[in-house]
């Protein structure tokens, strides 16, 4: 038995509530007008890249010799994006996978996760807070860790770290790849070869004014392969952006996300695709590996653990903004979600 935000008891298995029709309306007619339903599907991804928000918060220009190690550590809430302008590196994860960076590659990363720009995989890094930096424009400075004995750098960066939101899609976000790179000599990026070609351009010149316009072409380039990433299929993954893409699955997801405190049915949400609540509970489970009301609590708590972590929200008016009248019930389900109290989340790293 699960709590929903308004405190009733609901059966976990599928989620229904007792004497819930068997059908919504329209059940049965999935197929029929399959064209619009998908063009509804594709609009409502358009609408998720509309209201994604992404905002510099710091960004440095970052130049090393031969043998470099920058640990940046991790940013719940915010994401990381990285450029390499001239020269080659190595992004290491805190999971020791290491991705091959060489000139013209951005990544993206969206989970800010701790990770290291190295120079090749065996290099130790330091702290990139622990360098001098000297300031270049508003919240924009330079890192220069070149040696004396190599006046002319072996790699140039631009790094920043940013406000990432999707807005009332929000818990997208942690769905997303730790790692989204992208190759300016590739094909599936086409529109962002002109922006990272304009990167170098900045990077290297060092023209007035540089800091500032290599701040805003970089959310443009974070923004760019977020989109990309999407309209590729999300490289084919399995889960909630692929749900987006399924007729019979993305007005029910859209809902959720815009009224996470809403006390949700399995019959509310299959009326909202125009589908049986049978056919939707399969195809959720299926799609998204959960049922359709544990998804919804954990989208909550998602919600719930960022804004706790920002420290700003006391735990009632969390527990009030997703729909729980009761303290005691939010915080159970909470727990029962993330292994910990919602107290924890203000010094602990999201899960």
């Amino acid at each position: 038995m699960t709590e929903t935000p308004a405190g009733h008891s609901e059966d976990s298995s599928d989620g229904s509530r007792g004497g819930a029709p068997e059908s919504a309306p329209g059940a049965g007619t999935a197929d029929a007008g399959t064209a619009e339903h998908y063009a509804l599907s594709s609009d409502l991804i358009s609408e998720l890249l509309t209201s994604m928000r992404l905002r510099g918060v710091r960004y440095r220009r970052v130049q090393v010799g031969p043998r470099f190690g920058l640990r940046f550590e991790a940013k719940p809430g915010r994401a990381s994006f990285h450029f390499l302008a001239v020269g080659s590196a190595v992004l290491r994860t805190e999971d020791g996978t290491c991705h091959e960076l060489t000139a013209g590659n951005a990544v993206f990363m969206p989970q800010g996760e701790a990770h290291q720009l190295l120079s090749g995989p065996d290099i130790p890094a330091r702290a990139i807070e622990s360098f001098d930096a000297t300031p270049l424009g508003d919240a924009v400075s330079g890192v220069d860790t070149c040696p004396s004995t190599h006046p002319d750098p072996s790699a140039i960066l631009f790094t920043g770290c940013m406000d990432f939101d999707l807005g009332g899609m929000r818990g997208l976000s942690a769905l997303m790849p730790d790692v989204m790179p992208a190759d300016a000599t590739g094909t599936r990026y086409s529109g962002l070869m002109p922006i990272l070609a304009s990167m170098k351009r900045e990077v290297c010149s060092g023209r007035v004014g540089f800091a500032g316009v290599l701040a805003r072409l970089a959310e443009v380039a974070a923004a760019m392969i977020v989109r990309g990433w999407v309209e590729c299929g999300c490289d084919n993954s399995a889960g909630l952006v692929a749900a987006l893409r399924d007729p019979r699955l993305a007005r029910a997801i859209l809902a959720l996300h815009r009224r996470p405190e809403h006390p949700w049915t399995v019959a509310e949400l299959a009326a909202e695709c125009h589908v049986s609540r049978s056919v939707f509970a399969d195809r959720f489970q299926a799609t998204i590996g959960m049922p359709p009301l544990r998804y919804a609590t954990e989208l909550r708590m998602l919600l719930a653990d960022q804004w706790l972590a920002q420290g700003t929200l006391p735990i009632q008016s969390v527990a009030g903004r997703l729909g729980y009248t009761s303290q005691a019930a939010f915080s159970r389900a909470f727990k029962r979600v993330t292994g910990r109290p919602p107290g924890a989340s203000r010094t602990a790293p999201r899960s």
